[in-house]
């Protein structure tokens, strides 16, 4: 039962936003677990993501454990690699790098990890993964060794997006990236959303409630946010409130 996606896509349906807190495993522990859940069950966060580029803490498992004991926000794995797999998480981002030209991250890390994803029980999103350029250079691109999307492209990433989801990916996720100067474009948020039907994950850049709820109005279905939390936990409540503001459009 896809339950996490079929709430994902329902909430499209009914032209409701939703607000995830993405949290790296490598820059928490117990006590600033306990604060951050606190923060974000009493701002009614929808979600959470965790995973990050590099992950080298070997914290994964217990970190979603210490969620879970805390917490019943719907956990999803955001993995930079395929060793980012826990079946602690109620589902995964099965992430394929449609902006970039790298096989080994489009389809080659996957068939690596095919036995141990199908085996872990987890539910699994096809998801899109585009890298838009933020005006810095990122982990993601980094790692990823792949150039990210001019952000005055917007044609490229309709295209892309377009091209993501006829392949069959339930989710489109268009990145700036962790410590982005920019966050995407409204405009180029607003065209890929009206080109698309699955729903459209950004995160990136995002700093403040404003821009949070400007992205919701121009067409994301999902806002994440993890870099800024990271160093203002207080923006919790304040980025939460704006997406859940934003007026139904159905």
């Amino acid at each position: 039962m896809q339950k996490i996606y079929h709430s994902l896509a329902e909430r499209k349906k009914e032209g409701k936003k939703s607000f995830a807190v993405l949290i790296d495993p490598d820059k928490v522990n117990a006590p600033a677990i306990d604060l951050l859940v606190k923060k974000c069950t009493d701002a009614r966060v929808d979600y959470f993501l965790v995973g990050g580029s590099l992950v080298v803490s070997n914290y994964m498992d217990e970190c979603i454990l210490e969620i879970k004991k805390r917490s019943d926000i719907p956990i999803i794995l955001f993995p930079g690699s395929p060793s980012q797999v826990s079946k602690h998480a109620d589902a995964l981002l099965y992430l394929s790098l449609i902006s970039g030209r790298n096989p080994e991250l489009l389809i080659g890390q996957h068939v690596v990890s095919a036995t141990a994803v199908k085996q872990s029980g987890l539910e699994i999103m096809p998801t899109g993964y585009m890298v838009i350029d933020g005006g810095a250079p990122t982990t993601v691109s980094y790692i990823s060794n792949a150039t990210p999307l001019p952000a005055d492209k917007t044609e490229i990433a309709v295209c892309t997006a377009m091209a993501g989801e006829m392949l069959g990916m339930k989710l489109i996720y268009m990145d700036a990236g962790s410590g982005a100067r920019k966050a995407i474009t409204e405009n180029m948020i607003q065209q890929v959303s009206k080109n698309i039907d699955v729903p459209l994950i950004i995160g990136g850049g995002i700093t403040t409630a404003e821009k949070a709820y400007l992205n919701c109005r121009a067409g994301a279905d999902m806002i994440v946010v993890g870099n800024a939390i990271e160093k203002d936990p207080s923006l919790i409540k304040e980025l939460a409130a704006a997406v859940h503001s934003v007026p139904v459009v159905v």
